[in-house]
Parts: C-alpha cells; structure tokens; sequence
C-alpha cells in the first residue's frame, strides 16, 4: 500500500492550496483518514480526520479555515486550505487507517509529506 500526497507549495498569506492523497495498492477498506503536519522545530500535530462515514474534526488553529473530504470510490483524500496563514507552513502528511487483502484489522499508513509555505 502507499499513500502518495501532492498539492504543496508556495502561497501568499490569505491565500488557497489544496492538498490530495491518493492510496493504492491491495486495499479493501479503508477507516479514518487525516492530515497532519509538522513545522520545523515542532512536533507533528493533528490537522483534520474524516471517517469513513465522512464524520470530521479539526485542530482549533484551522477551523473554519480548512476542509477535508474524501473520495471513497478513487481512495483518495483532500484538504482545501483558504486563508493561508504564515503560521500553516510546515510539512502535510496524509495518514489512513487501511484493512488491506487477506487482513480483518487496520493498519496505519503515512504518505510522504508535502511542503506548505505560505509567505507573509
């Protein structure tokens, strides 16, 4: 299985990226999916979580700011990011919990991360 993240890149404050992840490979379902991310210095912290009965949540610092949703038929998951703050830049891992072929219990996966900069 792998998680591929795409979207990054150089943005100016206020303004609007959005982040994809696309998971492939010998997947039969996949539970919750995230984004996370970790600035220089810092530790990774939670960003947004959808289940896959498309429930979310949030980190305090994006709400109201940012969207995730996903695709289930094309296992793939976004993040809309919109008001882009200087503090948002750092590094956007995607992560999933994926059952995969001949297995009955998730396993986590972590896409490759994806930089975020947003200039003030």
């Amino acid at each position: 299985v792998q998680l591929q993240a795409s979207g990054g890149g150089l943005v100016q404050a206020g303004g609007s990226l959005t982040l994809s992840c696309a998971a492939s490979g010998s997947i039969k379902s996949i539970r919750n999916m995230g984004w996370y991310r970790q600035a220089p210095g810092k530790e990774r912290e939670l960003v947004a979580v959808i289940a896959s009965g498309g429930s979310t949540n949030y980190a305090d610092s994006v709400k109201g700011r940012f969207t995730i949703s996903r695709d289930n038929t094309n296992n793939t998951l976004y993040l809309k990011m919109n008001s882009l703050k200087p503090e948002d830049t750092a590094l956007y891992y995607c992560n999933a919990a994926i059952i995969t072929t001949g297995r009955w219990t998730p396993r986590d996966y972590w896409g490759q991360g994806t930089q975020v900069t947003v200039s003030s």
